[in-house]
């Protein structure tokens, strides 16, 4: 039977796909998950074997593996490969496990999957790529990913980000992703292409969750810029390449989108060099535009490409269009020329008039990228299926592998001396220590989920580690490799990769080491400042235990997503980057925790500051029988300049024995203590700077509480002494719609009190670049959709604390005495 079985299937699959058979088992690589949620298996007669495709860990059958026995049930089994045959065929990877219970001559229980990836943990480091998809909002990110994943062979069919099948892209997993058609959270994946394993984190593109993409960033080695064709460089494009600057991140752009109308690439390049300063130029051009877009010209190579197929998975080479010559001949050397002036090699060429060929030309774009100094820029359409083919290419040729980048870990030898750099190691071997970076949290459905970057050596299922932070001892019991929210379980993890793990509680940003005395840590990720604060309040009161358990987990999870009790207004005051921010965890909240939650009026993060300098002279001095407390401080208060006016600062100038120095951690702490609440609104204070210069103890009575007392003292003697002023955030707000709306689109931004920076018409497209104060930010969106009958966008971020305007002051200032009088009322009436 199992002779006539192979002939009958080598006719279905062909000649060229590979069968294993042995004992009468029947081993088929197939690919396709017939259900999201359920796995085939056919007719098993051997218990022993089914168990050794079973997760030991979750009791789920290895997601892609389907086991299809044997040549007694030939029916059943003949159904079940034409059905794989419909669905779509890979090549795939056996790994062989030496435990179990074996058949064959190899002693071991087979496995197949649904591609070689499981089989990649071991590539060389050269073989290795980790990147980040980043962009504005509806560049075409998460499109990109989706067409990297199918062509990569991950996935076999391509779903759209707002699809008319409601089944959405497959790095968008959450169901609120799915409903708006945007990125909440950033989402990781493995792929292989043409013998590279490239990890690749797909980022959401909205200001309000851009924490996502600052710790993807931080985490990885390059980039891919993805940019609209039309919209060109916007404002968080600016953004991102900022965050990218911050990091050292070498990066290639993609521009995207050219089947739409008015595509213009050149208009993009000239901004990426204009806007974000980059010295960028075309490695490839597109054939067409618009409607006519119908493949690129690799300019290095001087050769058209065409994608055809059904999902451009097949790749045509041709001759350059005879009408195209003369500008890919333009273009080229526009690329020569931009790489002469920042790569020495090519320059000398350059130089001395001779001709770069090909590979010396890739080789310095290679160089250029890697310092930083050059941005080579690729085009193409990600929804027409055009140009993701060669983009991956350039990912794999340009962009460094783990070896090439210098990460750096920061030991402390003595507590409070400056910490020193240590070089890592990317040998992907257990030579070294194993030193990984946790840099995102998920709740996931076995617990906690840790995203970890491994910077050196190599951690084994099963091994301990140590948090350098806490100190904790935490076992690795579970290591798997994410694609989107699906898991892929791994026995070991090397330098380079990017993997999860469960059972670690851990904060975003600890770093996590092999051997408990080493000391050292990661460097940081910059995590900007909350810029909107919202009431949160539930529904029931019998969903508050869910509601805790929701802050709490997102608080872990988001850094830039804080919560805490306000005992004035008695209620929980939840702060984060964005109005959709904060919408976006209320509701999942309700989907989530079953726990429905109202947002009350937003509270704009107000802050006071000191106008000019104020000197203070206050003695503390109080005696009630026995030791009494006594502390005197002398000093000056100062504003701080504009670029600093965001942070407080103690300076201790004082000499002598006045003040010995073990009471003054304590004056600091009287004055950070008065810093969280001024004199005019009530909201906390910045941009000040305590200079203590003198004063006075007593070698009796002077304690700690004496001297917190004595600077809370001298700063209310500044807060009636001083002229101070109510501080409110100013944002950077972009605003596009159509040209015909330019007038209501500028009178909404005046009557707003914004200040226009900049304006730009092109192409029947009008943008605004504008300062506005965010407490006149509050609802714009409704009214700019209404307005421009939903065609009109706008993006902010935070920009600067600047003066509020008197009226709003001095209604600050009413209202604050308004809520003191009822505080007042409120006491009175209790006792």
């Amino acid at each position: 039977a199992s002779g006539d079985l192979s002939d009958e299937l080598s006719l279905i699959f062909g000649r060229t796909r590979n069968l294993d058979i042995h004992d009468g088992l029947q081993y088929l690589p197939f690919a396709h998950i017939v259900c999201r949620d359920e796995y085939l298996v056919l007719h098993y007669t051997n218990m022993d074997l089914l168990n050794q495709f079973i997760n030991p860990h979750s009791g789920y059958v290895y997601e892609n593996t389907i086991l299809c026995l044997c040549s007694k049930q030939y029916e059943q089994l003949l159904v079940a490969i034409t059905l794989a045959k419909d669905y779509g065929l890979l090549t795939f990877s056996r790994i062989e496990h030496g435990h179990g219970h074996g058949h064959g001559s190899s002693g071991g229980s087979s496995r197949w999957f649904a591609s070689d990836v499981m089989g990649a943990e071991h590539r060389a480091v050269e073989q290795m790529r980790n990147i980040g998809i980043s962009a504005h909002i509806d560049s075409g990110k998460t499109t990109v990913t989706e067409r990297i994943l199918y062509y990569s062979g991950r996935i076999h069919e391509m779903h759209e980000v707002k699809g008319k099948d409601q089944i959405g892209a497959t790095m968008d997993s959450m169901e609120l992703e799915r409903q708006r058609g945007i990125t909440i959270k950033s989402a990781a994946t493995h792929v292989l292409w043409k013998g590279t394993a490239i990890n690749i984190i797909d980022t959401p593109g909205h200001v309000d969750f851009t924490v996502e993409v600052e710790r993807a960033l931080r985490v990885l080695d390059g980039a891919v810029l993805v940019l609209c064709g039309v919209g060109g460089v916007q404002s968080q494009t600016m953004t991102v390449t900022r965050q990218m600057r911050r990091y050292d991140v070498p990066c290639i752009a993609f521009i995207n989108k050219l089947d739409r109308q008015s595509a213009n690439p050149n208009k993009v390049v000239d901004q990426i060099r204009r806007k974000l300063g980059f010295n960028a130029a075309f490695i490839n051009i597109p054939i067409g535009l618009e409607s006519k877009h119908t493949g690129l010209i690799d300019l290095i190579e001087r050769k058209a490409i065409y994608f055809e197929g059904q999902n451009g998975e097949k790749i045509r080479e041709s001759e350059v269009p005879s009408d195209m010559t003369a500008e890919v001949e333009t273009k080229r050397q526009e690329l020569i020329e931009c790489l002469s002036n920042c790569d020495d090699i090519l320059g000398e060429m350059f130089l001395e008039e001779k001709k770069p060929n090909n590979q010396q030309i890739m080789e310095a774009i290679r160089r250029s990228c890697l310092s930083l100094k050059f941005i080579p820029v690729l085009t193409g359409s990600a929804l027409k299926n055009k140009g993701v083919q060669h983009m991956l290419d350039a990912v794999i040729n340009y962009l460094p592998n783990p070896s090439q980048v210098n990460n750096y870990a920061l030991l402390e030898e003595q507590e409070g001396s400056t910490p020193k750099k240590l070089p890592m190691n990317a040998e992907r071997s257990d030579a070294q220590m194993f030193v990984g970076l946790a840099f995102k949290l998920e709740a996931g459905r076995f617990g906690q989920l840790t995203y970890m970057r491994v910077y050196q050596g190599m951690l084994r299922k099963g091994t301990y580690i140590y948090n350098t932070r806490t100190g904790k001892k935490v076992k690795a019991s579970r290591l798997v490799r994410m694609h989107a929210s699906d898991m892929e379980e791994i026995d070991e993890a090397l330098a380079g990769d990017i993997f999860a793990l469960f059972g670690v509680d851990c904060a975003s940003g600890d770093t996590f080491v092999t051997e408990r005395q080493s000391k050292i840590s990661m460097e940081s990720m910059y995590i900007p400042e909350a810029v909107i604060s919202m009431s949160m309040k539930t529904v029931s009161k019998d969903s508050m235990e869910n509601f805790l358990k929701a802050i709490n987990r997102f608080c872990k999870e988001d850094p830039t997503f804080r919560s805490h009790w306000d005992d004035e207004s008695k209620e929980t005051v939840v702060s984060g980057m964005g109005e959709l921010h904060l919408e976006i965890y209320a509701q999942r909240m309700e989907k989530e925790y079953n726990c429905p939650v109202v947002l009350g009026k937003p509270k704009v993060a107000f802050r006071e500051t000191i106008v000019r300098s104020c000197p203070f002279d206050y003695l503390h001095k109080k005696q009630s029988g026995g030791a009494g407390q006594y502390g005197c401080v002398q000093g000056i208060l100062e504003p701080l300049p504009p670029h600093q006016n965001t942070q407080n600062i103690f300076s201790d100038e004082t000499s002598g024995p006045n003040i010995p120095k073990h009471f003054v951690p304590s004056i600091r702490k009287g004055f950070q203590q008065m810093c969280e609440t001024g004199p005019l609104s009530g909201h906390k204070l910045i941009g000040l700077k305590f200079r203590l210069q003198d004063g006075k103890h007593h070698c009796v009575d002077s304690n700690d509480i004496a001297f917190v007392l004595a600077a809370q003292g001298a700063m209310r003697q500044t807060y009636d002494m001083g002229k101070w002023q109510v501080l409110e955030p100013i944002m950077n707000v972009e605003v596009s719609c159509p040209s015909e709306y330019q007038g209501e689109l500028i009178g909404q931004v005046s009557r707003r009190n914004g200040v226009l920076i900049s304006t730009d018409d092109s192409n029947n497209w009008f943008t605004i670049n504008a300062e506005v104060p965010l407490n006149d930010m509050f609802g714009f969106a409704t009214e700019l959709r209404s307005s421009t009958q939903g065609k009109g966008e706008y993006t902010m971020e935070y920009c600067r604390y600047s003066p509020a305007r008197a009226d709003l002051t001095q209604h600050l200032i009413e209202q604050y005495n308004q809520q003191l009088e009822a505080n007042r009322l409120m006491k009175k009436k209790n006792k």
